[in-house]
């Protein structure tokens, strides 16, 4: 189904980013949505495409199941919700934190090891109550302490420094960097730096969504298999409670889904088919529903996908619009590509 050869590494260019969504008022087109969607088929070919799937992109936190499946193949002996964790943007709720605090007992270390950056719980709410509490950032409620912790279990397991665990140049992050290209089919085309501190590698986001069907398409008992069999048994340890993506993992069943800042996305299903989005300006308002959107293309029954079609947009207090995918995404007008 998927070549082992490795492709080269996408062009780092402007995206050529097409309208995705479009806000609606009353009949109005009020904004437009830009971005990017691919979606492929079982046996990994492209169904659809919009915009501009190969160009060089940040995959952000959607990336970090593929960075778990390659602390799982350097050693790491996690399952179910604490490997949830370690591949989560969690939202910093306490057993967020805890499970946080049990990852780096087991390494036989302390919060003191991490070193992403110190920050306040993501979820607005729960962000709020630590304000009010007099309660200081830390980087056990920054939303990637999972991972920070997994790496460095991942190091003491190996006999690696700990200190620069966060180095593109240490043997952890050339372990991940090797995983990320077998599982995307492509050399990586430029690492930097993610929002935490850890290195974030650049790909296509075609890649992206080959990486997540070849995670969930993979035997049971091997890395990819633990990875997706933890995020979908602990869909809110990956997340949080509310989350949009925690509920759509949920609603249909098998799947897998992952998100990530700056409008990411990325969602498979046991069988292959797959999808990933980028939405150029970040937006989570169109992220939900045109994610929605292209699973429904793919073929997951409408009726499964109904509370993600995207807030409402109110006017003196009535609904007078929301935000409706393309009508490239309707599985009705959409041609095959072949």
């Amino acid at each position: 189904m998927y070549s082992s050869s490795l492709a080269d590494a996408p062009t780092i260019r402007e995206p050529l980013h097409t309208p995705v969504a479009h806000l609606v008022r009353d009949g109005v087109t009020e904004g437009v949505h830009y971005g990017s969607v691919v979606v492929l088929r079982a046996d990994g070919t492209v169904e659809l495409q919009l915009g501009d799937i190969e160009a060089a992109f940040y995959p952000r936190s959607a990336l970090k199941p593929v960075q778990a499946v390659a602390m799982l193949r350097a050693g790491l002996p996690l399952d179910g919700e604490l490997l949830s964790l370690a591949a989560a943007s969690h939202s910093g709720e306490e057993r967020h934190l805890a499970g946080t605090r049990r990852i780096l007992e087991l390494a036989g270390l302390t919060e003191d090891a991490l070193r992403n950056v110190e920050d306040l719980p993501y979820d607005p709410a729960i962000r709020d109550a630590w304000i009010r509490e007099g309660r200081a950032p830390s980087r056990l409620a920054q939303n990637c302490s999972g991972k920070h912790a997994a790496m460095l279990y991942t190091c003491k397991l190996n006999g690696w420094s700990l200190d620069g665990y966060l180095d593109p140049e240490h043997p952890l992050q050339q372990a991940i960097a090797e995983i990320v290209e077998d599982l995307t089919g492509q050399r990586i085309a430029r690492v930097t730096v993610d929002g935490c501190g850890a290195p974030l590698f650049s790909v296509s986001l075609h890649g992206l969504a080959r990486a997540a069907a070849r995670i969930t398409t993979a035997a049971p008992g091997t890395p990819e298999a633990r990875v997706a069999d933890a995020m979908r048994d602990h869909a809110e340890m990956a997340s949080g409670a509310g989350r949009d993506v925690a509920a759509l993992m949920r609603a249909v069943p098998g799947l897998l889904a992952k998100d990530g800042f700056e409008g990411v996305e990325v969602a498979a299903l046991p069988d292959g088919r797959a999808v990933a989005v980028k939405i150029s300006d970040g937006a989570n308002r169109a992220r939900v529903p045109v994610v929605a959107a292209a699973l429904g293309r793919v073929g997951v029954d409408p009726a499964l996908l109904g509370e993600f079609a995207g807030e409402p947009l109110l006017g003196g207090g009535r609904v007078v619009g929301c935000v409706r995918p393309v009508r490239a995404l309707d599985p009705v007008t959409v041609p095959v590509r072949t």
